[in-house]
């Protein structure tokens, strides 16, 4: 057979068929496995065969929703966590020692930026920001000789600021450093990091790798060597992904690519028809001309994805608004779901840094983020449009 398309190995990789003879995958709701004999179960826990042993180490349904990322990223290795914020501090905590310096994009997931500011210092790792808009100059200026990791966002959370991915693996490549991308907003159907030179690609698969806002997940991809000290992490510290939710997810990762499509051509429309509403002061989509990293998202994505964020005249006030005139859309903290949701980051998901630090990352009292979900499109904007009219 020809090589298959990524979007097919998404729908066709299985786990081997059992004599029940499933056209669908089963699911492996196990904590632990057995064995034939003594010398069996000997080899496994020494590590000389791949035989499965526990469900925290490996499982069949976990395993067949890391082979679909895999495909779908264009990765070597993979290992799939309980959520999206344990593969993020699994790959910090693997992949960095007492001593080294994370160097991150300062516009972050708020739970992301605790883990950094908070909680690596207490293990003797450094870290510093750059601006997500910063230039090539400005990124290497800030390499320092410790620097073990660059992390970013790319698009941003909640911001929608581009980062030019292959001008940073250039760099990251040039000073031997581990280039570690968020790709959750975009997903792999949109863009592929590691194509773009970066090591290790992160997803929090509660959001559009789910896409109906069931199930809480996460993986780590990227170059063999990398995955498998985060897989010995992550096995001895315990994230492990649910082999229930592993099983919804990979279901999910089947209608992904049209999921996505639907997604970004209702955002798309919601975007081009709010930008000229007098209750907005200002609005972001990486695919609209006015966006300043259009001409980047051009080249790295292959459309705008689903998010779109736009500041209220009125500030915090109209944002209260806004939301409470809301009548179709959901209030949530999640994103990537099937149903529109919108959210202020300012009060929820970045409500921990201090008002210096929202301002430093363009989180002002009256920025609103916009999930657009698969509705149709003309019910979104009317719901939209007539909670701007109460603000």
């Amino acid at each position: 057979m020809t090589e298959l398309n990524k979007i097919t190995k998404a729908i066709r990789i299985q786990t081997e068929r059992t004599n029940e003879m499933e056209h669908s995958t089963p699911l492996f709701l196990t904590s632990s496995f057995c064995f034939d004999n003594a010398e069996e179960m000997r080899a496994a826990f020494a590590d000389e065969s791949d035989d499965n042993i526990y469900s925290r180490f490996s499982n069949p349904s976990v395993q067949e929703f890391t082979d679909k990322m895999c495909a779908l990223e264009g990765a070597e290795s993979g290992y799939a966590t309980a959520s999206g914020m344990s593969a993020i501090s699994g790959s910090f905590l693997a992949l960095m020692k007492q001593g080294d310096h994370l160097l991150s994009c300062n516009s972050i997931f708020g739970s992301t930026h605790t883990v950094i500011s908070k909680y690596l210092p207490k293990f003797g790792i450094e870290y510093s920001y750059v601006s997500a808009t910063a230039s090539e100059a400005e990124w290497e200026a800030a390499i320092k000789p410790n620097t073990k990791m660059i992390y970013l966002e790319s698009p941003t959370n909640p911001g929608l600021d581009i980062l030019d991915i292959e001008m940073i693996a250039k760099l990251s490549k040039k000073h031997q450093i581990i280039l570690n991308v968020d790709n959750c907003f975009a997903t792999p159907i949109n863009q592929t990091p590691l194509a773009l030179g970066a090591d290790i690609v992160i997803h929090s698969a509660t959001k559009w790798l789910d896409g109906q806002g069931r199930v809480l997940g996460g993986i780590v991809l990227g170059k063999k060597e990398l995955i498998k000290e985060v897989y010995l992490f992550c096995r001895s510290t315990g994230p492990a992904l649910s082999p229930f939710n592993a099983w919804v997810l990979s279901k999910s990762l089947e209608t992904l690519d049209v999921r996505m499509e639907r997604h970004a051509s209702n955002a798309l429309f919601i975007a081009e028809q709010l930008q000229s509403n007098n209750k907005i002061s200002g609005l972001k989509y990486p695919y609209l001309t006015t966006h300043p990293q259009y001409s980047i998202a051009k080249k790295q994505m292959k459309n705008g994805g689903g998010i779109v964020c736009f500041e209220l005249k009125g500030g915090l006030e109209s944002g209260r608004k806004f939301l409470d005139g809301l009548q179709m859309l959901s209030l949530t903290g999640n994103l990537g779901d099937t149903r529109s949701i919108a959210s202020h980051p300012a009060s929820t998901t970045h409500a921990k840094l201090t008002e210096e630090e929202r301002k430093a990352v363009n989180i002002t009292p009256g920025l609103i983020r916009i999930s657009v979900g698969l509705e149709d499109k003309n019910d979104i904007l009317k719901d939209i449009v007539q909670a701007l009219d109460k603000c």
